[in-house]
């Protein structure tokens, strides 16, 4: 027994020093690195995909990073984890460190022209990788938009739940907002729907695309519209006064429109034009991080913070708790509803039912599994939860007791989420490794 139990502490031990050794490997790799890895694997699987699943038994790529393949049929458990090691893991990590030089010096090239071209450069290389990927199978594409939806739905409700310290419950009723006004937007304008009748613009497809913006934009401005009727009475009282305006308004929204038949009623309302492809999307999902990474980082966003950490304190320090507050609350309210109405054209349906209880969960899982008052928080919550959430899919009922009880263990040991209180600094990010950070 004495020989069995201390070889348990020097195999960890040497387990502990290989990580350390490959973190210290890695460690000189830059962020421009590691994307070009991925680019190249996204790219080899596209060249040799195929070919490496049947010739391990597989009849295509695997959709999920052979998630869904191993849960599907656990027999192809080893063949999708060597496709996984064989197009991704390796190729990745390859080029990451063979080209760590070259990566070093071209992101202090850029970063010294401009740290906008330098940003440019990496959300480049992120779409090219996020194309790629999703180009080989409809479901892929899907995934990836909604996504990119999640990511703004989550940062904006972590404003009113994170950085304003109180308890939403509104998000899906400003998303149907979003939903709707777009949709029927869209539709009245540029489709010839049964019950709208003909469209008032017959405009070509490729110049509809220019007048997308408007429908979002004005989706979003109905929802923070939406959001004084919570905002006006909520924030003249303290307490969990928000979190009960909130959810009633949530309700409401959602009995509403089930009762407008012009809208379709419980039925929905579909046609929307098909204009919110990957590019789209991806462009609205990094304006939403940009804009609300601003707003944090802002004399505004850091008075939000001192609202959150003691309202009187705040007073006392000239304040304007209550204007503070509405602005931000209005703010989340507008980037709700444009992902809702992204959300609507991407699906090209939208049905009242979908902004329910149900949806509320999964956005409050999201905001609390990434992290309170963290822009990278709420990025890696919503991708992590939708990868999670689509990896389970074949579980099927299952997949529901496994999230929860995987919430529950986050909660007990990171209670305030994986990435909490941490800024999103673009700076850091994009910087060269192993260089003095500049400050």
């Amino acid at each position: 027994m004495g020989v069995e139990s201390g070889a348990i502490p020097v195999k960890a031990g040497r387990m502990g020093s290989l990580v350390s050794k490959a973190r210290a490997w890695y460690s000189g790799v830059p962020l421009l690195g590691w994307l070009l890895g991925v680019l190249v694997a996204v790219a080899l699987e596209h060249i040799l995909g195929r070919r490496v699943a049947r010739a391990l038994g597989m009849s295509k790529e695997p959709v999920l990073f052979g998630f869904v393949t191993m849960l599907r049929d656990p027999a192809l458990l080893p063949s999708a984890v060597l496709y996984v090691l064989l197009i991704y893991l390796l190729p990745i990590a390859a080029v990451a460190r063979l080209t760590a030089q070259l990566t070093n010096r071209l992101a202090a090239t850029l970063l010294s022209l401009s740290s906008g071209v330098s940003s440019a450069v990496h959300l480049g290389l992120i779409y090219g990788a996020l194309h790629l990927w999703s180009d080989l199978s409809d479901y892929r594409l899907l995934l990836v938009r909604l996504t990119l939806i999640a990511i703004m739905v989550t940062l904006s409700l972590n404003l009113v739940n994170g950085y304003m310290g109180e308890f939403s419950c509104s998000h899906p009723g400003f998303m149907a907002l979003g939903a709707y006004t777009a949709s029927v937007f869209t539709v009245i304008l540029f489709v010839d729907d049964r019950v709208f009748g003909a469209p008032l613009l017959a405009l070509p497809p490729l110049l509809g695309q220019f007048v997308f913006p408007i429908a979002l934009i004005l989706g979003g401005v109905v929802a923070a519209l939406g959001a004084l009727l919570v905002a006006v009475p909520s924030f003249r009282t303290r307490g969990d006064y928000l979190a009960i305006v909130s959810l009633a308004f949530m309700f409401i929204v959602k009995s509403l429109i089930e009762n407008l038949e012009i809208v379709g009623g419980p039925r929905g309302l579909q046609g929307q034009p098909d204009w919110a492809n990957l590019p789209t999307v991806f462009l609205w999902a990094v304006a939403c991080i940009w804009i609300i990474n601003n707003f944090v980082r802002s004399t505004l966003g850091k008075a939000l913070n001192a609202v959150r950490d003691g309202e009187m304190a705040a007073n006392a320090m000239t304040v304007d708790t209550r204007r503070t507050k509405m602005v931000a609350f209005l703010f989340a309210a507008f980037w709700a509803g444009v992902a809702g109405g992204l959300f609507a054209h991407v699906l090209r349906y939208v049905n009242p039912g979908t902004f329910d209880l149900k949806k509320l969960a999964e956005v409050l899982a999201m905001v609390y599994l990434g992290g309170l008052n963290s822009v990278m928080g709420s990025i890696v919550g919503a991708v992590g939860f939708n990868l999670l959430s689509e990896a389970l899919r074949p579980l099927q009922i299952i997949k529901w007791m496994i999230i929860p009880v995987l919430l529950i263990l986050v909660m007990i040991f990171r209670p305030t989420g994986l990435i909490a209180f941490r800024e999103f600094d673009v700076q850091e990010l994009i910087r060269p490794k192993g260089e003095p950070q500049q400050h």
